[in-house]
């Protein structure tokens, strides 16, 4: 069985959570631009509350939904699946599910900024939503999108709280960079905690220089 190392399994859990998220964002923040809906303060509410709910509130809820008794624990043991609980899947799922919001706003404000009269003559000329969205809006909003891209990695790199109730910290399985830090220090072994510090600031660093030279 494969053993993940903390920095791979970070690594790892942030790739697939971020491109994943920003697919999903990228409709979201479309559908909640260009259609007026009934709703859509509580729908963009709902988008929000990863972001200001306590971490391992997020956690308790990821495993009533995917837990043995939630509805999607059910499905996936109707299908034959042991579950996504403290597995490395719990962990993607986690850490995108707290991207979500950092991504999805980026992607509107991105969205928001092209010129409606370019939407307009586009839809005038016969252009589908699926044109206007690949061919217009994406172009023309690509420093957002890529700023979405960068941001909801980060923050999937970083994710703690969800994922220590929703994966656990398992050693070579679902134990990431945030959660070998906090288990590392609880244990006294200081320095192998700074070595996880320093590698998850140097990091996090780069990434938000090069966000900040994107939206420059």
């Amino acid at each position: 069985m494969w053993s993940w190392h903390p920095v791979q399994l970070s690594l790892f859990v942030a790739t697939i959570a971020a491109v994943i998220t920003f697919i999903l964002a990228i409709y979201a923040a479309y559908g909640m631009i260009r259609k007026q809906r009934r709703g859509k303060a509580l729908v963009e509410t709902l988008f929000f509350m990863p972001l200001v709910l306590p971490p391992s509130v997020v956690g308790f809820l990821l495993l009533i939904v995917f837990g043995d008794q939630g509805p999607f624990g059910k499905l996936l043991e109707w299908l034959g699946s042991d579950g996504v609980v403290f597995t490395p899947t719990a962990a993607i799922i986690a850490a995108g599910v707290v991207a979500f919001p950092l991504m999805y706003q980026s992607l509107k404000t991105g969205f928001q900024s092209v010129d409606s009269n370019i939407l307009g003559a586009a839809k005038v000329d016969g252009a589908s939503e699926w044109t206007l969205l690949t061919h217009i809006i994406i172009p023309m909003s690509s420093r957002s999108l890529l700023t979405a891209l960068i941001l909801g990695f980060t923050r999937g790199f970083g994710e703690f709280g969800a994922t220590l109730m929703f994966a656990g910290n398992i050693p070579g399985k679902t134990q990431t960079i945030p959660t070998a830090i906090y288990f590392a220090i609880e244990s006294g072994q200081n320095q192998l905690a700074w070595s996880y510090v320093w590698i998850s600031i140097g990091f996090s660093f780069l990434l938000l220089l090069l966000a900040n030279r994107v939206r420059a």
